[in-house]
């Protein structure tokens, strides 16, 4: 079994390192990116309108994912819900390396599945033009993604005197 969690490869891929998780934590980096969801809906379901073309926003948009995190400065303070939340998904990611109160395992791992449920029901729905699956899709992904970040709120409280880099 890989020392390594899901999660962890995942912000290494979008290169939080080191100080990029607290530039990260950064409220107007976490909220602008939160943000980026709806934008990539009306990207892809443009390729009806543009055709091909679709994959210009599409493209800007994926470069944002992986562009936003360093963008920001380090917040002042760490007091903000989303820099907690942030830093809670740091904590979480290295949970094989540096254990994560058990108590937090289930809910995590239920809403990372409502998570998905969520996102297949997006992508059938952007698939097929379906409206109604699109935004039922996107708003369980919401829901879900919300929660889940309530919850790396919870884990980063539970563990915030420990060294966070």
């Amino acid at each position: 079994m890989s020392s390594i969690s899901f999660e962890k490869k995942i912000a290494e891929a979008f290169n939080l390192k080191d100080e990029r998780w607290l530039k990260h934590a950064n409220p107007w980096s976490i909220w602008t990116r939160f943000a980026t969801l709806p934008f990539l809906v009306v990207a892809i379901w443009s390729r009806a309108w543009i055709g091909w073309f679709c994959l210009i926003p599409i493209a800007i948009l994926i470069i944002w994912l992986f562009v936003n995190p360093t963008l920001f400065k380090a917040p002042k303070h760490l007091n903000h819900w989303g820099s907690k939340a942030v830093l809670g998904e740091k904590l979480w990611s290295e949970r094989k390396t540096n254990p994560v109160p058990k108590h937090h395992y289930t809910p995590i791992h239920i809403l990372t599945i409502l998570q998905t449920l969520g996102s297949i029901l997006l992508v059938i729905g952007l698939w097929n033009f379906h409206l109604y699956l699109t935004i039922l899709g996107a708003s369980i992904v919401y829901m879900a993604k919300m929660w889940f970040l309530d919850r790396m709120v919870w884990v980063f409280e539970n563990m915030k005197n420990q060294h966070i880099e």
